[in-house]
């Protein structure tokens, strides 16, 4: 049976495909902006096409989708309402006295009240104490006049979220309940179900955030089903998680909010994967596309997990791999700023119309026309050759739009916007590692994604990383790990207890009821319940502190001292200090985990290496004069065990990768490549 991966980027949708016995097949085509889920199915019925894949064939299907965050940055989510607590529905626009942009000089709000404006907001007559009392009854009445209200504004969805519902939801169930049973095709979140824990403002911009996607989610995700199903695909579409773990598409339109990092997870899943395979469990993975770089930190084996993230510039109490996203990518674009300095980015030209080199349109230089201007890219040969460049272009629009006003030759303009796109990915990867309290240098980096062997041993020359891990098939990693990924469910609750008076039976009852809820959703993905994985986690802070740490909960032996111990090293290494004064658990977490692969398939055939070498081109190499003869290789046929040295080019149908003089590459079993400083050449 074969089983397909799909990770649908900003320029390119990635496919990867894997039946019994044979190797990975791979595919990139241009990602439909219109409607990403169309490419999904062009991609289905390329396979069909060109490598004899039935749909009848494909027992399982994963993908990765932007679409939660496309709907955030766009602002394309629907009307959206929002019921609060009497008194209280403005929370969602006092927020926090919290700013990013501290010095700006005009200070611009930073809490998210577009999602349901003051018109969209209707107070219920109900209160909930701290200690889950009844304060007051809960009015049902005004829960439907509000909701008449609601739909007379157009609202398709709507946010529920009462204070300390996390302690007791009894108003917000009725509440939903009421609801439903006037209009059962209003989509309805419910912060009790959503977020369960205390910080109201946390709570509410979660909640609200859930409800504005949930309609966008559910549209999108049932056109993709439609579509496969249209084509006689039998397999259940499964969704990737922020947090790197799979999902059933029922589940993933009950959680939306969960997808926000569904691409980028991915993508560290799948390095976690090679880093296995290579026996390097210390990697900072950079995933560059052609829209943008996702960084991530892997530390002994496993990703790092942060407890909220921030999308569009909103921090969203959610769970997701600490992944550090910037606007730099191969379809950056290259701009000169009033005072005369050139910028790259944020600003992409995406596919549609893509790079100059595309011939489609584009009229503005972007990082990929460098690249081909420094000779590092055929243009007979990009994306395997699917995608013919049009080079004559590139070095037209980079003269004009960069070369010229600063004064330049295109070749100086084309090593500047590589320059400044790398400083910006190396300050990217400080920000994944110093920032945690961890050393860069320690690290191996792995360069994944369409461009990242490009700009990979720029980037670890710049930190004085001294060796890197080259996937396979990196150009499509982020599919790839679709298929590696375990099937997770994540449950939390709010428990607040001094660490010095733990009970253990209260925490065992509170993890008893997250594990039952964990099963429910675990029941749509059809596993066996004996060989489900669980872990718990507890979110610890100093007393009187604002912000937690997670840290893993262990059942057996000292359980407070240990929990203490822990958030204790994690606090220093992250802060940099740690006092010896009263701890206190903040929530509870459950994680239930089924499948997943850490190591990678091997080829079916093992090149002998024998015509690997293609012959030479001139590139140009920061720190060198002029243009260097580098050596180019087809990396699909080079051998295990065969050693080149740089200056050379690795070609192959996803992606390729430069090796500057000073660095060396030595195939390795299954067919990853390390790629190390040469003795004497060490930053």
């Amino acid at each position: 049976m074969v089983e397909i991966g799909v990770d649908i980027g900003g320029t390119f949708t990635d496919v990867v495909c894997r039946a019994p016995g044979q190797s990975l097949r791979v595919m990139k085509v241009p990602t439909t902006r219109s409607d990403p889920s169309k490419a999904v199915l062009e991609a289905a019925q390329i396979l069909s096409a060109e490598w004899g894949v039935s749909a009848a064939d494909i027992s399982r299907f994963v993908h990765g989708t932007t679409v939660a965050t496309n709907a955030v940055l766009e602002r394309k989510g629907p009307k959206t309402g929002l019921l609060t607590t009497a008194g209280f529905k403005d929370i969602l626009e006092i927020g926090r006295q919290i700013r990013h942009t501290l010095y700006a000089a005009v200070l611009h709000p930073e809490e998210p009240g577009y999602l349901a404006p003051g018109a969209l907001r209707q107070e219920i007559i109900e209160r909930v104490g701290q200690d889950g009392s009844v304060v007051q009854p809960l009015d049902e009445q005004s829960v439907r006049d509000a909701a008449a209200k609601l739909v007379a504004e157009g609202v398709e969805t709507i946010a529920i979220c009462y204070l300390f519902s996390f302690v007791n939801p009894a108003h917000e169930q009725r509440t939903a309940d009421i609801i439903r049973e006037a209009y059962p095709d209003l989509a309805l979140s419910l912060s009790c179900e959503v977020d369960p824990a205390f910080r109201e403002y946390e709570r509410t911009v979660v909640t609200t955030f859930d409800a504005y996607i949930k309609p966008v989610i559910d549209k999108y995700l049932s056109n993709l089903e439609d579509g496969l199903t249209e084509i006689g695909v039998p397999a259940h579409l499964q969704i990737m998680q922020s947090r790197g773990g799979i999902a059933s598409s029922t589940v993933a339109r009950q959680r939306p909010v969960r997808l926000f990092l569904s691409g980028p997870a991915a993508g560290v899943i799948g390095a976690q994967m090679v880093g296995d395979s290579a026996d390097i469990s210390d990697i900072i993975s950079v995933d560059i596309g052609g829209t943008s770089s996702d960084i991530a930190l892997i530390r002994a084996g496993e990703p790092l997990i942060r407890p909220e993230g921030q999308v569009a510039g909103y921090n969203i109490r959610v769970p997701m791999v600490d992944v550090n996203a910037i606007g730099s990518g191969g379809g950056s674009i290259a701009w000169i700023d009033p005072a005369g300095g050139l910028r790259v980015g944020p600003h992409s030209a995406g596919s549609e119309p893509g790079p100059a080199c595309y011939a489609r349109g584009g009229q503005e230089a972007t990082v990929t026309d460098a690249s081909i201007v420094l000779g590092y890219l055929d243009p007979d040969y990009f994306a395997g050759g699917t995608l013919q460049l049009s080079p004559e272009l590139s070095f037209k629009v980079i003269e004009e739009k960069v070369a010229k006003p600063l004064g330049l030759t295109v070749e100086q303009a084309a090593l500047g916007i590589h320059q400044v796109v790398n400083t910006q990915m190396t300050e990217g990867i400080r920000l994944v590692s110093i920032r945690q309290g961890y050393d860069p240098r320690e690290f191996a980096l792995l360069p994944l994604g369409g461009a990242g062997g490009i700009h990979a041993a720029a980037l670890a020359t710049e930190l004085g990383i001294a060796r890197m891990v080259v996937a396979r098939h990196p150009g499509v990693l982020s599919a790839t790990g679709l298929l590696s990924a375990a099937i997770e469910h994540e449950t939390s609750t709010a428990f607040a207890q001094p660490i010095s008076e733990l009970s253990l039976p209260d925490v065992r009852a509170a993890l008893d009821d997250l594990d039952t809820r964990c099963a429910e959703l675990m029941s749509n993905e059809n596993v066996p319940s004996k060989d489900v994985e669980i872990r718990y986690f507890a979110d610890i802070c100093y007393v009187g502190q604002s912000h937690y740490l997670e840290i893993p909960l262990s059942l057996d032996g000292d359980v407070g001292g240990a929990l203490y111990d822990g958030f204790r090293e994690a606090h220093n290494r992250i802060f940099g200090h740690a006092a010896k004064t009263p701890a206190q658990i903040v929530n509870l977490r459950s994680i239930h985990r089924y499948g997943g692969e850490r190591m990678l398939d091997a080829p079916d055939a093992v090149p002998n290496g024998a015509d690997a070498y293609k012959g030479t081109r001139d590139i140009i190499v920061q720190g060198h004069e002029g243009r260097l003869k580098a050596a180019i290789y087809n990396r699909e046929l080079m051998a295990p065990g065969m050693d080149v040295h740089g200056p050379a080019v690795l070609e192959q149908s996803d992606t390729t990768t430069i090796v500057p003089p000073g660095w060396s590459v030595k195939v390795l079993d299954g067919g990853n490549i390390l790629m190390s400083v040469n003795e004497g050449n060490a930053a």
